[in-house]
């Protein structure tokens, strides 16, 4: 093997397109580089009381664009000569209509401002309506389309999605024709493969959020499709019967992008996957481990022999899917609608007065003001989790239920709300904080317990993502609670770590994603481990938690 060979990984978050540039050799991460999203961080085509997120594709030709080019101007001369692949990963569910040429909506210029031509996030929730019709044909149906996908199907996925926006905007009706997932269109765009029936389609992506099994022979039914309702006729016939695991090269990059990323025409590409997937391969999954994605969301993915599954049908979680993370291994997936989302969402409500007011104060210049601004939120979290952290499990009188944005597993369901329960005049902004990060370790176990109820086997957790690497009060608080070592693995970007180890396996340079793994890992930082008398503690308020979510899903919220 040539030890001069580099690969690219790409991750898109929901925040920003991350590009690492990694030694196939040995896993050393040369360079990185990271661009946010310009329209989205000015909260462009999206409304949070609507609970409508979009994202225009400009954003991610941009980013892909800059980040790649930074990470190159940081390596050495010559570097970009010796690129061999590229892989992609995004959070997901991210669909998009597209017109025949496999365009998204949004570049055609009738469509560049609307909002519907444009990728629905993943924590996009206007499809609630149309997911709940999903789940009553499914179980109707002589297939139930769902059984892989958990037994429910959620709004924050693709069918669901695509017939709400079909439905609610006639004007983009007469140009869709098919629809692409975010992880699709990225290495389809680069190869020059963008026609929908050409476009290598995600195992990963299809198998988890678009019912799609070799099962029933792909997707769902044409019958199936337009009985939901007749804007889909012709759909299915438009996109795609396989699915593709993501060791396998989609093709090369054409000269046009070549160009423009300053590579060659010689740097494979792999297909793509869902961040959190890939994300578990770069922090080296095997077997009866448990990943903890850990973000704005958290992902939770596990792999399974094709002998401990057997049959099992794991209900209420995000789908078990042949290869989707590890080839010839069942790929498992649950996750969180919010979690990262909930500190920051806490955030925003204790800093609202110090926008409001000391932005218009003349006490000060408005440089100084702007920047006692920026270091005030800055610094809101960091404290928060040194108070909290201070408070005794025994004195931790605040209850709360992280669903703020819904609950994706187990049991999606993006009716409920989140509450906070227990409150007193000497309840501080510490406290509630406590209570928010104990709410999110909370919906972590009863993440775990649904798989262990069901005879998965859990051995050892893995933590991954910017919260598992910056908060020990957070990862500490889970750790107690869950009453397991928690590892943290040591690569900082390791979604796009995982990707660039796909990569490796697409240029040839692996003949397998475990030993790409084996090669380019990078080990793990810190290893959190369990308190016994907080975890005894925590047992009874999981028990509150328990008994104050099903009281406000059943009662307050039907």
């Amino acid at each position: 093997m040539d030890k001069e060979t580099y690969v690219i990984g790409l991750d898109y978050g929901t925040d920003s397109c991350r590009a690492v540039i990694v030694d196939t050799s040995t896993g050393k991460e040369l360079a990185s580089a990271v661009k946010c999203y310009s329209r989205w961080m000015e909260g462009a085509y999206c409304n949070p009381l609507q609970n409508q997120y979009r994202q225009h594709p400009l954003d991610y030709i941009e980013g892909l664009e800059e980040s790649v080019k930074e990470a190159l101007e940081q390596c050495p001369a010559g570097t970009a000569g010796k690129i061999v692949g590229m892989a992609f990963d995004t959070t997901g569910c991210m669909p998009v209509l597209t017109d025949q040429a496999g365009t998204p909506l949004a570049l055609l210029p009738q469509h560049a401002e609307n909002p519907n031509a444009m990728f629905v996030l993943w924590k996009d929730h206007t499809a609630i309506r149309e997911a709940a019709e999903i789940n009553e044909l499914a179980k109707k149906w002589e297939i139930d389309y769902t059984a892989y996908e958990g037994g429910i199907y959620s709004s924050e996925w693709v069918w669901a999605k695509m017939i709400h926006v079909l439905r609610q905007d006639e004007g983009i009706r007469k140009d869709a024709y098919a629809w692409i997932e975010h992880c699709d269109w990225m290495p389809a765009l680069i190869t020059g493969k963008t026609r929908p029936e050409e476009v290598y389609r995600s195992r990963c992506a299809a198998g988890h959020k678009a019912m799609w099994s070799e099962k029933w022979g792909g997707l769902p039914s044409e019958e199936f499709l337009t009985t939901l309702d007749p804007l889909l006729t012709g759909f299915r016939s438009h996109l795609f019967e396989n699915t593709y695991t993501s060791d396998t090269c989609v093709g090369y990059l054409t000269p046009e992008w070549a160009e423009r990323l300053g590579l060659t025409t010689r740097v494979a590409v792999g297909v793509g996957a869902f961040d959190c997937h890939m994300g578990a391969v770069g922090a080296e999954i095997t077997p009866r481990t448990f990943v903890r994605v850990i973000g704005t969301s958290t992902c939770d993915i596990m792999v399974s022999s094709y002998e401990e599954m057997g049959d099992k049908l794991i209900p209420g979680i995000c789908g078990q899917v042949d290869g989707s993370v590890i080839p010839g291994m069942i790929g498992l997936e649950a996750g969180q609608s919010g979690f990262g989302d909930i500190y920051a969402w806490f955030k925003k409500v204790l800093s609202w007065p110090l926008e409001q007011i000391l932005s218009r104060t003349t006490l000060t210049d408005p440089e100084t003001r702007a920047r006692l601004i920026t270091e005030t939120m800055d610094q809101i979290i960091p404290i928060l989790s040194e108070e909290a952290a201070k408070v005794p499990v025994q004195e931790s009188s605040i209850l709360a239920v992280d669903w703020m944005n819904g609950r994706r597993t187990p049991d999606a369901n993006q009716l409920v709300k989140g509450t906070i329960t227990g409150l007193n005049l000497g309840s501080s902004a510490p406290l509630i904080f406590r209570a928010l990060v104990e709410a999110t370790a909370y919906g972590s176990k009863a993440i775990i317990d649904r798989f262990l109820s069901q005879g998965i086997r859990i051995d050892s957790v893995i933590g991954i993502g910017g919260i598992s690497l910056k908060s020990p009060f957070v990862m500490q608080t889970l750790a107690d609670v869950l009453n397991m070592p928690i590892q943290v693995a040591k690569v900082e970007q390791a979604c796009a770590f995982g990707a660039a180890m796909f990569a490796a396996v697409a240029a040839g340079i692996y003949s397998k994603i475990e030993d790409a793994q084996q090669a380019m890992g990078q080990g793990f930082a810190k290893e959190y481990l369990p308190v016994p008398e907080n975890h005894r503690i925590y047992l009874a308020l999981y028990d509150k938690y328990q008994k104050t979510g099903n009281f406000t899903e059943n009662e307050l919220f039907v």
